[in-house]
C-alpha cells in the first residue's frame, strides 16, 4: 500500500489501540505492541502480500506472532487493514467468546495463521511453513509459472530465543537455506523478570549466523524505512533471515517504557494519559482517524494481488491442467478418489497375509501401500528412520538442494513436531513424524497445540513399552498412553496387529479436524482372525474381537497386550469361565460412539479386566472400582522383552488370577 500519512502516526494508532484494549480488559501485554508498531508498519504497509477480503488466498505471505503475548499487535493489524474483525472485537479482548482472545488462535481471528503463545512454537511453525512453501514449488512450479511463490514472516522475542526449540528449527531452517522465512527479532532486553542480561547474553547474531542463517545486525526498530530496507535485503539472501531490530518496550510510555512495568499489565488511566500527550494522539479510546484508516487500508491492493495470481494460475491451469488439479485438491485438504479403495484393499492384503511382526514394521508396510495415491505425504523421523520406519521404497530424503518427502529432523523431537504443525497448518501436504514413545515428553506441548489447533498432523511413536527390552526404563514407556490420552481432540491409537495399524493410518489421514498419534510395538504381535464387521468396527476406537454365550467378564486390551488377553481367554474357557475379550486401539475414538454401541461392546454389569502395559489409573474409567487392571505402576527394567513381561506380571496366570478375582 501507499500513503503520504507519516509512518508515525500509523504506528501510534497500534499503540493506541493496543494500550487501550489492555487497560479496558485489565489484562494483556501492552509493550510489545507499543515497542514493534514502526516494525509492523515497515512489514505489513511495505512487504506484506495478503488479502483481508479474502484471508485464505493460497499465496499470501504468511505472518506468525510467535511472541504471542502481544497479540493486540496482530489484533491492531487486522483490524486496521480491512480483516473482519471490527472495533466492538477490540473492545473485547481477553473476554468470553470474543474473536480476540490473549493470545492468538487459528480459526478464531480471521487473518491468523497460527495458534501462539507458548514461546518459541510459533517460530517453529514459521519453519515448517516456509519449508512447506520450498517443497511446494519445487513440486509444482514451472518455467514461467511461479504459482507457489510467497514469503514466511515471524516476529519473535527474547523469550522466544530463549526457549531450547528455537535452536532446534532454527538450526534445521539454515541447514535447509529456507531463504523465504525472514524472522524480525524485537531486541528490546526485557522479560517479565526485568532485564535479561542477567540470564540471557547469548550473541545471537553469531549464533544465527552459525546456523547459516544470513544475519542484519543492529537496525533502529522504531525508524521505519531502515527496517524495511532490511526486510529487501533480507528477500535477496539465498539463506534464511534474522533482522535484529533495537526496540525500546512500551514506546511512548513516558514513564513505564523500557522497564518490565509495562510487558505485562495495564497502564493505567493516569499513565494512558500521558502516553496521549508524548505522542500527541488526541482520538478518543477506541477511536481511529479515517486518515489513518485510509493509509492502513490493504483491500484494493489485496484484491490485485489475489486477482493477479488468480489470472496466473488460470494460465497455468490451461498449460498444465493436471497438476493444476492436483494442486488445487490438495490445497483444499481433500483426498485423492481412489483413496478409500486403496485403504480397503490393503486392509484385506493383511488379512490374506496374516503376518506376525512388530507394529512398527505394519505402519511402515501401511505408509508404502498409501503413499502411491498419496503425493501429499511428507512423512520423517527425528534420526531414527531406521527404528520407527517412517521411510517407504520411493521416498525421497529432503536436504536444502533437493526436494522430497521424507525429513531427517535430527535428534529434535519437539522442534519436529511444532514443524509438522507448521506444515499442516500451511497446506498441501499431510505431514508426519517420528520418534520413540518415551520421547513424546520432549515434543508434548507441540501435541497440545496440534489438538487445540484441531490440524491434521499425525506422530508416529514406536517402542512402546517395556516390549523394547534391554535399553531399560529410560526408553520404556509407562505412563506416555495414559497421558497423551488426557488431551483433548488428540485421538491416540494403539494397534495390535497389522489389521489394527492399517485401519488407524487410514482414519488418521482421513481425520481432517484433529492430529492423531499412532503408537507401535517394536516386539512382534500376533495376527487376530476378524470377521468383515470386527475389522469395520475397528474404526470405531474398541470392538468385540472375542465373544462368548453368556460371558462372565470382559477383558480390555490394547496393542501388544491383546495377544495376552485372547490366550487368557481360552485359558479360562478351559477353566469353564467364558469372557468377551474387547480390544481398544483407539479409547477416543470408542467415547465419541452413541450410547448404545459402547453399551454393546462393554455391556453394563459385566465384570471387566483391562490389560496394557502401563499405568493403570487411566483404566479405572471401563472397569470401575469393582474391575481390574493388569498394568505396571512402577518404572521398567533393563532385560529382554520377555523376560520383562514375565517380572511386571503380563502373563496368562495372573490375568486368570485378576479375573477370578473380580468373579468372586
Amino acid at each position: 500500500m501507499t500513503s503520504t500519512l507519516p509512518t508515525t502516526k500509523m504506528a501510534n494508532a497500534i499503540r493506541a489501540l493496543a494500550m487501550d484494549a489492555v487497560q479496558k480488559a485489565n489484562s494483556g501485554h501492552p509493550g510489545m505492541p507499543m515497542g514493534m508498531a514502526e516494525i509492523a508498519v515497515a512489514l505489513w504497509a511495505k512487504h506484506y502480500r495478503h488479502n483481508p477480503a479474502n484471508p485464505h488466498w493460497f499465496n499470501r505471505d504468511r505472518f506468525v506472532l510467535s511472541n504471542g503475548h502481544g497479540s493486540m499487535l496482530q489484533y491492531a493489524l487486522l483490524h486496521l487493514t480491512g480483516y473482519d474483525l471490527p472495533m466492538d472485537e477490540l473492545r473485547n479482548f481477553r473476554q468470553m467468546h470474543s474473536k480476540t482472545p490473549g493470545h492468538p488462535e487459528v480459526d478464531v481471528t480471521p487473518g491468523i495463521e497460527t495458534t501462539t503463545g507458548p514461546l518459541g512454537q510459533g517460530l517453529t511453525n514459521a519453519v515448517g511453513m516456509a519449508l512447506a512453501e520450498k517443497l511446494l514449488a519445487a513440486e509444482f512450479n514451472r518455467a514461467n509459472f511461479p504459482v507457489v511463490d510467497h514469503y514466511t514472516y515471524t516476529f519473535v522475542g527474547d523469550g522466544c530465543l530463549m526457549e531450547g526449540i528455537s535452536h532446534e528449527a532454527c538450526s534445521l531452517a539454515g541447514t535447509l537455506r529456507l531463504s523465504k522465512l525472514i524472522a524480525l527479532y524485537d531486541d528490546n532486553g526485557i522479560s517479565i523478570d526485568g532485564h535479561v542480561e542477567g540470564w540471557f547474553k547469548d550473541d545471537t547474531p553469531k549464533r544465527f549466523e552459525a546456523y547459516g542463517w544470513n544475519v542484519i545486525r543492529a537496525v533502529d526498530g522504531h525508524n521505519v524505512e531502515a527496517v524495511s530496507a532490511a526486510i529487501h535485503q533480507a528477500k535477496l539472501s539465498d539463506k534464511p533471515t534474522l533482522i535484529c531490530c533495537k526496540t525500546v518496550i512500551g514506546k511512548g510510555s513516558p514513564n513505564l517504557a523500557g522497564t518490565d512495568k509495562v510487558h505485562g499489565a495495564a497502564l493505567g488511566d493516569k499513565e494512558i494519559a500521558a502516553v496521549r500527550e508524548a505522542l500527541g494522539w488526541t482520538s478518543a479510546p477506541f477511536e481511529i482517524p479515517e486518515d489513518v484508516y485510509a493509509a492502513w487500508d490493504a483491500k484494493p491492493q489485496g484484491k490485485q494481488f489475489e486477482g493477479d495470481w488468480n489470472a496466473l494460475f488460470a494460465a497455468y491451469a490451461a498449460e498444465y491442467p493436471q497438476q493444476a488439479l492436483e494442486f488445487t485438491r490438495r490445497m483444499k485438504g481433500e483426498l485423492p478418489g481412489n483413496f478409500e479403495q486403496t485403504a480397503s484393499d490393503y486392509v484385506a492384503s493383511c488379512v490374506a497375509k496374516k503376518e506376525t511382526i512388530a507394529t512398527r514394521k505394519a505402519s511402515q508396510n501401511a505408509i508404502q501401500a498409501l503413499a502411491p495415491v498419496l503425493p501429499e505425504f511428507l512423512g520423517g523421523s527425528a534420526d531414527l528412520t531406521g527404528s520407527n520406519l517412517t521411510n517407504w521404497k520411493e521416498s525421497v530424503a529432503v536436504r536444502a538442494d533437493q526436494p522430497g518427502n521424507h525429513i531427517n529432523y535430527g535428534v529434535r523431537e519437539f522442534g519436529m513436531s511444532a514443524m509438522i504443525n507448521g506444515i499442516a497448518l500451511h497446506g498441501g501436504y499431510i505431514p508426519f513424524g517420528a520418534t520413540f514413545l518415551t520421547f513424546s515428553d520432549y515434543s508434548r506441548n507441540a501435541l497440545r497445540m496440534a489438538a487445540l489447533m484441531k490440524i491434521r498432523s499425525i506422530f508416529v511413536f514406536t517402542h512402546d513399552s517395556i516390549g523394547l527390552g534391554e535399553d531399560g526404563p529410560t526408553h520404556q514407556s509407562v505412563e506416555h498412553v495414559s497421558s497423551l490420552r488426557l488431551i483433548p481432540q488428540l485421538d491416540n491409537w494403539r494397534p495390535c496387529d497389522t489389521v489394527e495399524s492399517a485401519v488407524a493410518w487410514e482414519q488418521a489421514v482421513k481425520r481432517k479436524n484433529g492430529p492423531s498419534t499412532l503408537i507401535f510395538s517394536r516386539q512382534n504381535l500376533q495376527y487376530q482372525e476378524r470377521d468383515a464387521q470386527q475389522i469395520a468396527d475397528i474404526k470405531r476406537g474398541a470392538y468385540i474381537l472375542k465373544d462368548a454365550p453368556d460371558a462372565k467378564a470382559i477383558l480390555i486390551a490394547t496393542g501388544s497386550e491383546v495377544e495376552l488377553a485372547m490366550q487368557s481367554a481360552a485359558a479360562l474357557a478351559q477353566e469353564g469361565i467364558a469372557v468377551r475379550v474387547v480390544s481398544m486401539p483407539c479409547a477416543d475414538v470408542f467415547d465419541r460412539q452413541e450410547a448404545a454401541y459402547k453399551a454393546s461392546v462393554l455391556e453394563r454389569g459385566v465384570p471387566r479386566v483391562a490389560i496394557e502395559a502401563g499405568v493403570t489409573a487411566f483404566w479405572h474409567k471401563y472397569v470401575g472400582l469393582e474391575g481390574a487392571v493388569v498394568g505396571i505402576d512402577t518404572f521398567g527394567e533393563s532385560a529382554p522383552a520377555p523376560v520383562l513381561f514375565k517380572h511386571f506380571g503380563f502373563t496368562v496366570e495372573n490375568v486368570v488370577a485378576k479375573t477370578k478375582l473380580v468373579l468372586a
